[in-house]
């Protein structure tokens, strides 16, 4: 595999419309971020279409611009980060959901950094694991069985 491409999956005992929901409204995104990167996102941006920009505020204070670059209701969701008013430089966020039985979902999740070209971002990129990809996975998981219950 691409060493620029990581991707984490799980099952989660929810159902794939209650998990979207938590990963399309950036409002709720901080409560399950396993890189402890976002600070918050003001309510009312909830995901529903590619080419839509959502913004977040990380825990250091900067502000970001997401491009949303695919989206399928309730199975898949990307986005690029981008610097106020700037192009993305080429990292990307994705989330796929895939109903396994009847309340559980495999939820897989993937940084996909192979057009970054910025080199200052690249050790932020190196450094995102498989590891902090799965923090996100079972925080979500974490949520999503609790309000599934």
């Amino acid at each position: 595999m691409n060493e620029r491409v990581v991707t984490a999956s799980r099952e989660i005992s929810a159902d794939a419309p209650g998990i979207f929901e938590l990963i399309a409204d950036p409002a709720q995104q901080p409560r399950w971020d396993g890189n402890d990167n976002l600070a918050q996102a003001a309510d009312g941006q909830r995901i529903r279409a590619r080419g839509e920009v959502f913004v977040m505020t990380t825990t250091k204070g900067s502000v970001r611009e997401n491009h949303v670059v695919e989206f399928v209701e309730g199975r898949r969701v990307a986005w690029t980060p981008a610097e106020p008013g700037s192009k993305p430089p080429g990292h990307l966020w994705r989330w796929e959901l895939e109903p396994t039985g009847e309340g559980r979902t495999r939820v897989t999740h993937t940084y996909d950094w192979t057009s970054l070209t910025d080199e200052r971002r690249i050790p932020r990129a190196r450094a995102t694991t498989a590891a902090s990809l799965r923090a996100s996975l079972d925080r979500l998981a974490e949520l999503a069985e609790r309000q599934a219950s």
